[in-house]
């Protein structure tokens, strides 16, 4: 020992016999003692030295006996002894890894249980009882700081005491034998000790004790079992004699089968005669058979293996330790625990364990404190239980939210569990420790179903409703048993994972039975693909909303609204560092603090409230500086009920390459909805080889399983095999070993479930053989839900579905460009390498998986399409006043809503900019910003005549200039239906990889557009109505909608957005929407979209024909007009023209694709020309004979049938690429359409392109030539 220690030690005094003798710096020197311990090393050599000098068993506790009344030299011994007697864990932090800091660790470790054993005196708790109890006597008025601080330290120095763990080596004590800890138990109860813990669990002014009382009682039970404890002081059940009786019977089995052994191995002959036997068709290192050297009788047990070393299994992959603190304490230390546990639960424990919640809930209390609160629920509702059931006893802890509590635990044990791996052991203790608790709380459930009591029972059914109700509830264990790790969590835990199991699907069943509807919640987590077809994420319904609100008020006004350091700190809610403008970052904020509320995580809500108004006090978004909690409240209230704009998350590609998903895929939604419940249905999710495997690793230590666990085991397995005929996820070799053990064990009497099961299970197995021969094989490979169908129904022929593979030159030629062109500035490198590819085929998510496989790129994410629009939701005053500028500045203009969207800062879209001005009140409604048109011209343009060759060739130069903007508008309407396009975008994609891969796998002469004798009829009763201006505008917006998707190559679902009175009329027309679902257009989906869409899937080709079909119907030509003949000459020479202008019209249609400003110079000269030929026609007229001719309606006839043949060639040369469903019933058609197309190829070598153009052409010529005649 150190010089100065050991002066300071002598100054305390000495021990004579039973009395001490202080001296007279005593206080002096236990406060240098304290000083010396305050600046001790690392290795802890202070606290070594006074260990091995005992200075606690000679010095400190005598004097704390004898010299009680000094109580400035009590309060420092206690503080000293607090310290002395601290973990050693909290010492070194860990158990050490270098071996000289382990050897100071359990130098240490057993200084402490020597403290241990010092303290086990009855005379030390005597005096700290007494001191303990003359401070509790102290009103609040009188009890000073010091007081306080004594209280404290004394409930330290036992909870510390009682913490020092037992040393087996040392004590070898047996059960029924008091080990130190019994006797240190036995001190407590006789000192009185006990009943003070119990008066401070349940004094109303004594609370802020709680925490310490638990901890204390936790440790003092921590070697007892719940059923040791009641069956103490009472004789055997019948159930424990039968159980005992059992126990026997089976190792009298077991003895009896070793003694035939040992008979079976004495030889009858001497045993050097035991014999040499050739062992055929098993064959030794060479070619030749085996020789076997011994007797026959082991003949069966003989291996390769015999003699070689075994393999050492790899630290990381041994199993996990059981923890064994499990003894059986002397029989008056049981049963004093027993009386105690007694009047704790009448008195004190539905009060300590609120008290101890709110403190959890509040995080006031210290780190990995909820493990006493866990353990303390599960030990006290198992004593509860099997001491005559009261349900009011644990009132406090049988409720929904203690479900919620544990389930969370679970959760963030097991995130901590994988993440922090060099205290996987604590962290997988904590998970045993929440699981326990769990299946308390189901066990307490199932006892409350028993009782007598009607209103028991009922609370019981209210229980079970609300956690059969909730999927996170349901389907707990299946997330336990597909991530159970044997080399993290030890057996122990595998057995009350499977006995919890058990035990909540027997509810679930006998819940069901009972009621032939049964509604749960169901979760669908929605990813992001790129085949994307399923349908908007539902809405949260409002009774989900009022119930999520009811549960985050509660728990802020629980809290007090007071909020734990570590959430003010963590609650960030901008990125100073991130490009994002600060006014977005402020619209995140507000989706996140909404996310926060719907996920029911009140005080990190509130925490993130307060933080951004601390960084945007502007306007008061957030509230005002100095607003109440109740303000607070109803304001957090407003943003959960609030229509904020949901957060898109990444798109993410999935990779095809061996059916693999890409780890970067990431949420895209959680789709909440309610669904009738099936128990067959959720038992099938049990069918999956993860799920099946924690099963059979416990079945395999059948023999060391109590009978109750093993009936856990062959419950569930019939489940699989017998209820839904998934007996093949068994049929495996290592199964079938283990069922061999069972059939030959010779205490199989004991396991006669087990036996009778694997008969079942290896019967079937071979009855399956008779027709599958390849079931053998199968053995020696897990199977999952697909290979157990193939293995019992049939194989799937080989090549089928077979994915696009790459070659090494792909490979190579992909590298290369991708480096190529990675530093260019092209908005999507993708698009820019697809044309580059040798193979053609390749589609996006190809390349993307492929880039990804291959390293090239971290992430899909990378390779993300750009997204157009804004995300910004809110207006800044600077914006506001911007907005009102611009209206006051062009309110008396043409287009008041298109200059503002031009002339605006901050891009929005045209319905943010159209709702904001509502809101502003600078209109009074939509209406009034329609972009103004006047009448006479639209009536101009589509009156029952027709349009003139000039009005015709004008509207098409003067669509030129209007189309950026108006493609702008549609981007602008599509941004308001955001889901919808994005969907859109994916089904296309997904369309056009089918028809790259696929070929021509089908061809049909039916177009998406009806008849075209219904349209005409159509649009000829609408133009008696007045609404031709609404037809015009509808066939101009399909053949630009086909321009833009010519021009582009994507299609993309367009809306038909109305700026006019008339077209808005028309739209809400019956006839009208019966006409567009005519032409194919589709209808608002929801009450999100307003206007009607040109879907994504029609064509350019079909969108031109359906164009054609509205072309406004000519009148009925009088009986005059059909007189009318022509000359030969003049026919003959019309026909001419005709043919020379379908040339021209041919080179204008090559010319409209090279640009819109060749092509209309083009028209303008083509204009020209024809206005000298009409002259020239015009004076043959007058000079030729007239002769009879073709009437006017032959030549319309002739044009119609002309339009048909155009529309089905069209028809004819477009794939097909609908949904899955409808492929079979496209194949039937497929091969007589290619009939008809091989047929009709001349015919179509004729038409060209260009057909919708020539065709109003021609019949504008008609037109014209009637009007002359």
């Amino acid at each position: 020992m150190n010089c100065e220690l050991l002066a300071t030690c002598s100054a305390l005094g000495y021990l004579e016999g039973e009395t001490y003798h202080k001296e007279t710096d005593c206080l002096e020197s236990v406060k240098d003692l304290i000083r010396y311990l305050r600046h001790e090393d690392d290795s802890r050599d202070v606290r070594q030295q006074l260990g091995e000098g005992q200075i606690v068993q000679n010095d400190l506790l005598p004097i704390i006996v004898q010299h009680g009344q000094d109580k400035a030299l009590f309060d420092a011994c206690i503080r000293l002894m607090v310290n002395l007697t601290q973990p050693s864990m909290l010492c070194f932090g860990k158990v050490p890894d270098d071996p000289v800091f382990r050897h100071h660790f359990l130098q240490v470790t057993s200084h402490l249980q020597a403290y241990k054993e010092a303290f086990a005196s009855e005379r030390v708790f005597g005096i700290l009882s007494e001191i303990l109890y003359n401070l509790l006597q102290l009103d609040w008025e009188q009890r000073q700081e010091e007081d306080t601080l004594l209280i404290e330290r004394i409930l330290l120095l036992v909870r510390n005491v009682l913490h020092v763990p037992a040393d087996p080596c040392e004590e070898k004590k047996v059960d029924d034998d008091a080990s130190v800890h019994d006797r240190l138990l036995w001190a407590i109860h006789m000192s009185g000790f006990d009943d003070l813990v119990k008066f401070l669990a349940s004094a109303q002014s004594e609370q802020q004790w709680s925490m310490h009382v638990l901890e204390i009682i936790s440790l003092m039970f921590r070697e007892q079992t719940p059923e040791a404890l009641v069956s103490a002081g009472h004789a055997r059940s019948t159930e424990e004699q039968q159980r005992d009786s059992h126990e026997l019977e089976v190792l009298r089995q077991k003895e009896l089968a070793e003694k035939r052994s040992r008979t079976f191995q004495r030889g009858t002959r001497h045993n050097r005669f035991g014999g040499s036997y050739v062992i055929n068709g098993l064959k030794s290192l060479g070619d030749n058979d085996v020789i076997y050297h011994r007797n026959l009788y082991n003949f069966k047990n003989y291996t390769h293996d015999t003699g070689k070393a075994v393999r050492r299994v790899p630290k990381r992959n041994r199993q996990a330790r059981e923890c064994k603190d499990k003894r059986r304490s002397a029989l008056n230390v049981r049963l004093f625990l027993r009386e105690f546990c007694v009047d704790f639960l009448e008195n004190c424990y539905n009060r300590l364990m609120y008290l101890v919640k709110e403190s959890l809930i509040r995080e006031q209390s210290q780190e990995h404190d909820e493990t006493y609160y866990l353990w303390t629920l599960s030990f006290f509702m198992a004593f509860n239980r099997g001491n005559g059931f009261r349900a009011d006893l644990v009132s406090e802890t049988m409720s929904t939210r203690a479900f919620h509590f544990i389930e969370r635990n679970i959760t963030n044990y097991y995130e901590m569990l994988l993440t922090d791996k060099k205290e996987a052991t604590s962290w997988s203790r904590r998970m045993h420790l929440a699981l326990k608790a769990y299946q308390e709380l189901l066990l307490t459930v199932n006892e409350m179903d028993r009782s007598q009591d009607e209103t028991i029972r009922q609370s019981s059914n209210v229980i079970k409703s609300n956690i059969f109700y909730l999927m996170e509830y349901r389907e707990i264990f299946l997330t336990l048993l597909r991530k159970y790790d044997e080399t993290r969590q030890p057996h122990s835990y595998l057995k009350d994972l499977v006995e919890s199991t058990h035990q909540f699907l027997r509810m679930l069943e006998r819940f069901c039975k009972g009621r032939r509807n049964l509604v749960v919640q169901k979760k669908k987590v929605r990813r992001k693909k790129s085949r994307g077809k399923g349908k908007p994420p539902a809405e949260t319904s409002p009774e989900a909303m009022e119930e999520t609100w009811k549960i985050v008020e509660e728990e802020l006004r629980a809290v007090g609204f007071q909020l734990s350091e570590s959430i003010t700190e963590s609650m960030v809610p901008f990125d100073a560092t991130s490009d994002t403008p600060l006014e977005e970052q402020r619209t995140e904020a507000m989706v996140r603090l909404q996310d926060a509320l719907l996920a029911r995580l009140g005080p990190e809500a509130l925490g993130l409230l307060r933080a951004a108004r601390e960084v945007w006090p502007e306007g008061d978004v957030f509230g005002s500086a100095d607003v109440d909690p109740e303000e607070e409240l109803e304001l957090l209230k407003q943003i959960l009920h609030a229509n904020l704009p949901a957060t898109v998350p990444e798109p993410v590609v999935e990779e095809e390459d061996d059916g693999a998903e890409l780890e970067e895929e990431e949420l895209e939604s959680v789709q909440v909805s309610e669904s009738e419940f099936s128990f067959l249905d959720f038992i099938k999710k049990f069918a999956h080889p993860n799920i099946v495997r924690p099963y059979l690793l416990l079945l395999k230590t059948y023999s060391k399983n109590t009978p109750h666990t093993n009936h856990c085991i062959a419950r569930m397995l019939h489940r699989l095999a017998f209820d839904i005929k998934m007996d093949a996820l068994l049929y495996q070799l290592s199964v079938f070993n283990v069922f061999n053990k069972i059939l030959s064990d010779p205490a199989a009497t004991a396991y006669q479930e087990l036996v009778t099961f694997a008969k079942f299970v290896l019967k079937r197995f071979f009855s399956l053989t008779t027709t599958n021969h390849k079931a053998y094989v199968e053995l020696l490979f897990s199977k999952n839900v697909g290979a157990v169908r193939e293995m019992t129904e049939g194989y799937s022929k080989e090549g089928e579905e077979k994915k696009p593979s790459w070659t090494e030159e792909e490979e190579e030629e992909l590298r290369q460009l991708y480096e190529e062109h990675r530093h260019s500035e092209v908005p999507d490198i993708v698009e820019t390498l697809l044309p580059l590819l040798s193979n053609s085929n390749r589609t996006r998510r190809q390349v993307v998986t492929q880039l990804v496989h291959m390293g090239m790129v971290d992430s899909a994410k990378d390779l993300k399409k750009q997204k157009k629009g804004t995300r910004i939701v809110l207006w800044t005053e600077e914006q506001e006043e911007e907005l009102q500028m611009l209206y006051e500045e062009y309110k008396d203009s043409d287009d008041v809503l298109g200059n503002i969207l031009k002339k605006q800062t901050a891009k929005r879209s045209r319905a943010r900019v159209v709702d904001k001005l509502l809101s502003m009140g600078l209109v009074s409604e939509r209406r009034e910003l329609y972009k103004k048109r006047s009448h006479s011209a639209l009536g101009k343009s589509s009156g029952k005549k027709g349009m003139t060759e000039e009005e015709f060739l004008d509207g098409l130069t003067q669509d030129f200039p209007d189309e950026p903007e108006e493609r702008d508008d549609d981007e602008d309407e599509s941004e308001d239906e955001p889901e919808e396009s994005e969907e859109d975008e994916e089904v296309e994609e997904d369309e056009r990889e089918k028809s790259q891969n696929g070929g021509r796998r089908s061809q049909s002469l039916h177009s998406p557009v009806e008849s075209r004798v219904d349209v005409g009829a159509m649009v000829f009763a609408l133009q008696q109505e007045g609404m031709s201006g609404p037809i015009t505008w509808i066939q101009t917006r399909l053949n630009k909608t086909a321009e833009d998707r010519e021009e582009d190559g994507l299609s993309q679902p367009v809306p038909l957005a109305t700026l006019t009175e008339e077209n808005e009329d028309a739209m809400e027309s019956k006839s009208f929407q019966r006409l567009l679902r005519k032409l194919g257009m589709r209808p608002p989906a929801n009450e999100q979209e307003r206007f009607w869409r040109i879907p994504a899937k029609i064509s350019a080709a079909e969108l031109r024909s359906a164009a054609a079909a509205l072309h406004p119907r000519e009148e009925e030509p009088t009986g005059e007009e059909q007189e009318i003949s022509r000359n030969s000459t003049g026919e003959s020479q019309e026909v001419e023209e005709e043919k020379e202008e379908e040339k021209e019209g041919e080179e204008e249609e090559e010319e409209k694709e090279v640009s819109g400003e060749q092509r209309a110079q083009a028209l303008k000269a083509l204009q020209l020309k024809r206005k000298k030929k009409k002259k020239k026609r015009h004076t043959s007229e007058h000079t030729a004979p007239v002769s009879d001719s073709s009437p006017v309606g032959d030549t319309d006839s002739a044009m119609e049938r002309s339009q048909e043949k155009t529309s089905t060639k069209r028809s004819r040369s477009r794939v097909l690429d609908d949904d899955d469903d409808e492929e079979e019933k496209n194949e039937d058609d497929s091969m007589a359409a290619m009939d008809m197309d091989t047929n009709g190829d001349a015919d179509s070598d004729r038409e060209d392109i260009s057909a919708p153009v020539k065709r109003r052409r021609k019949m504008v010529l008609i037109d014209e030539d009637e009007d002359e005649d």
